[in-house]
């Protein structure tokens, strides 16, 4: 992080939310339980034999409120946790990835949390010991892939017209450089440095002739201020999780400059992770768990499910928003751009079973390894690191117990087949909107192929 925020306390935040969340009410957007008529019914249990049932019937899982959550939400709320023998979890919001971070630490014996949902590669600094209190390593394994797309960049409405869209070489670029040059640089923020949302809006940018390192300021903000420090103008620009870029966008503060299913379709997105001694110690339950979140994906992406999905996720317990900011993006329905020109691709929506491509929850190497490459590119770890890669990776990727999931899966549900279980470990090579292809066996070439980065390949 370059710069602290200091125009921002927490009591405004409470009460700028407080604004925001009375008004959406006064609309008559009602954030309550949906009622029980309007939901289908629960999934049924299974009988289970002794080689399926787990060992224990609970665990503790965090999440962030974003769209990300929605398989664990879903897993916990259509009954598919409980129909594997996992009656007893317990999903938990977390106040942000540092919270999670922090909880994890400490287990759900200690008042913590044994996983949940996890921006990448989050379970391998964990893991690795590089984002723990004394650098302390606490072995993690990453178990699915949530979802893909789902996220956007949103810029702050006073840069309306400056050129600021998917592609920054027209204009966009030279005008934030501008702002640099100026000794008024553009702050953009992102949920936790070093992963996920921060790699998306720095490819972004570095793609446009921008230097994140250089010509802007970026910072770490937890996704529910988002819409708060936008309307208060502590920041030019936020990389999170619907539904935070479209509120911004239906609240009038701002504008969705870019999807980052324009940057790269079907990438990968935030990813269930355990800790480790859990795993060994529950490997029946392990399991039970992926099948039901792998039900739970497969239900969200049923067009029949949206409606109900958007009820259950819009409540105050989950995330606490009115359910009109949910719904669109659901279809790959958005305003973008400054001229808010609105456009309907269900290739951008989120996915969370299958997308474009291929499968959605198998947890892919080759996508580990990009996001251990970007890591290098950016100088958050040196570059001999790619040098011991493969046993980073394969110390944390639990495509094992996904894969024995599935196949015990496929035994009662027949919406998963062998052909929906992939046969290698990498996905092939990953195209981006500037033309930039990722080769997961020529890692040192990407490199070598990006003009901006903090390292020289």
């Amino acid at each position: 992080m370059k710069q602290p925020l200091r125009s921002f306390s927490r009591r405004h935040f409470l009460l700028t939310a407080g604004v925001s969340a009375g008004a959406a009410l006064m609309k008559g957007c009602s954030l309550n339980p949906p009622s029980p008529s309007s939901l289908s019914p629960k999934a049924q249990a299974l009988d289970l034999g002794s080689a399926q049932m787990p060992e224990v019937p609970g665990i503790k899982l965090g999440y962030i409120a974003i769209v990300e959550a929605a398989p664990l939400i879903i897993a916990q709320e259509k009954g598919f946790f409980a129909r594997h023998g996992m009656s007893q979890v317990q999903i938990s919001k977390q106040a942000s990835w540092g919270a999670a971070r922090d909880n994890i630490e400490i287990g759900s014996a200690g008042g913590g949390i044994d996983g949940g949902q996890w921006q990448m590669p989050m379970p391998h600094l964990i893991s690795e010991g590089l984002i723990t209190k004394g650098n302390r390593k606490i072995p993690m394994v990453v178990l699915a892939q949530l979802c893909t797309h789902g996220n956007g960049i949103a810029i702050a409405k006073k840069h309306i017209g400056k050129g600021i869209g998917l592609d920054l070489t027209q204009g966009g670029g030279q005008y934030i450089k501008d702002l640099a040059a100026a000794g008024n640089k553009f702050k953009a923020a992102y949920t936790f440095p070093k992963v996920n949302q921060d790699f998306w809006i720095r490819y972004w940018l570095a793609a446009g002739g921008v230097d994140p390192n250089k010509d802007v300021d970026l910072l770490a903000v937890p996704a529910s201020q988002t819409v708060a420090n936008m309307r208060t103008e502590t920041m030019d620009g936020f990389s999170t999780g619907d539904p935070w870029p479209y509120r911004i966008v239906r609240d009038k503060i701002g504008y969705l400059a870019v999807l980052n299913a324009q940057v790269w379709q079907d990438h990968p997105e935030e990813y269930l992770a355990l800790r480790r001694d859990w795993i060994e110690k529950h490997p029946k339950a392990t399991k039970a768990l992926l099948k039901a979140v792998m039900e739970a994906q497969m239900w969200c992406d049923d067009p029949k499910n949206r409606d109900e999905m958007v009820q259950i996720l819009a409540q105050r317990k989950y995330f606490n928003v009115p359910t009109q900011f949910l719904r669109a993006p659901y279809d790959g329905e958005y305003p973008l751009g400054d001229q808010f020109t609105k456009i309907v691709d269900p290739k951008l929506r989120t996915m969370y079973w299958k997308d474009n491509k291929a499968s959605v929850s198998y947890p892919y190497q080759s996508h580990e390894l990009w996001f251990l490459t970007e890591s290098v590119r950016w100088g958050f770890q040196p570059p001999e690191i790619l040098g011991e890669a493969d046993r980073i990776i394969k110390s944390v990727n639990g495509e094992k117990y996904w894969k024995e999931a599935a196949m015990e899966l496929a035994m009662v549900n027949n919406q998963i087949t062998v052909k929906d279980i992939p046969q290698s470990p990498s996905r092939g090579i990953e195209k981006f909107f500037d033309g930039v292809e990722f080769d997961p066996s020529k890692p040192k070439a990407y490199l070598d192929s990006l003009k901006i980065k903090a390292i020289k390949a």
